[in-house]
């Protein structure tokens, strides 16, 4: 792998592939956890441990597992590794724990882990999935953590849990509720499109090559224009 290529990999979670703002994935955890910065960048760093790890030992296994399978085989993976981050921080960090609360063990079914482990870590070397790994994770922590500070700074006047007096005045609760917290998605997912001048990823630019149902789909998806155009002739 050149250096070059490294970098690419690792950097492109960040901004230009970013999971939450872009891929739109894992929005279910985005919006629970980032009331509180304190939970959002745990839940960053938890979600990092495991995409790393999984998709290490995804990349080492990919030629061994069928392809017949491999989603089973990928999801049993990932919930190894959830399972030893839960313990982890239900024994060294109680009061993160608590605080994440269910949202801590279904990171098994965030569509970021098995997302990556599907379209990457199953078709590269260990160490391009690693790189994967650490550049998704940061992009989603990161995301966490901006979404955090904007509600809980100016919905709860507080930063990790920490008051700060003189916004106490000013602070807009709506942010730190469910409606506010997709109003601060919006906004976020807007900014980085401009500052990426609407050169992410589109959702066309990914293809269903290597799955084992993409005939059936593609059936369906050429039938299906036909099919309206005909409506529209009638």
């Amino acid at each position: 792998m050149s250096k070059n290529n490294n970098l690419s990999v690792l950097l492109k979670g960040i901004l230009k592939e970013n999971p939450v703002f872009v891929l739109i994935l894992g929005t279910c955890p985005t919006l629970a956890t980032t009331t509180n910065v304190a939970g959002a960048f745990g839940m960053g760093i938890a979600a990092l441990a495991v995409l790393v790890c999984s998709n290490i030992l995804i990349s080492l296994l990919r030629k061994i597992i069928p392809d017949s399978v491999r989603i089973p085989c990928y999801i049993v993976v990932i919930a190894g590794f959830v399972t030893i981050v839960t313990m982890i921080v239900q024994a060294f960090f109680p009061a993160l724990y608590d605080m994440l609360g269910v949202y801590l063990p279904l990171i098994t079914v965030n569509c970021i882990i098995l997302g990556r482990a599907e379209m990457f870590a199953g078709k590269n070397s260990v160490g391009k999935s690693a790189l994967d790994g650490i550049g998704m994770g940061l992009g989603f922590t990161l995301a966490l953590v901006a979404m955090s500070t904007i509600r809980e700074v100016l919905g709860a006047a507080s930063f990790a849990g920490t008051p700060i007096p003189f916004l106490e005045p000013y602070k807009i609760e709506f942010l730190v509720k469910a409606p506010g917290g997709m109003l601060v998605y919006g906004c976020l997912i807007a900014l980085v499109y401009v500052i990426t001048s609407g050169k992410a990823p589109l959702k066309k630019s990914f293809s269903c090559a290597g799955c084992p149902n993409a005939g059936n789909c593609h059936t369906a998806c050429t039938e299906t224009p036909a099919a309206e155009g005909e409506k529209g002739e009638a």
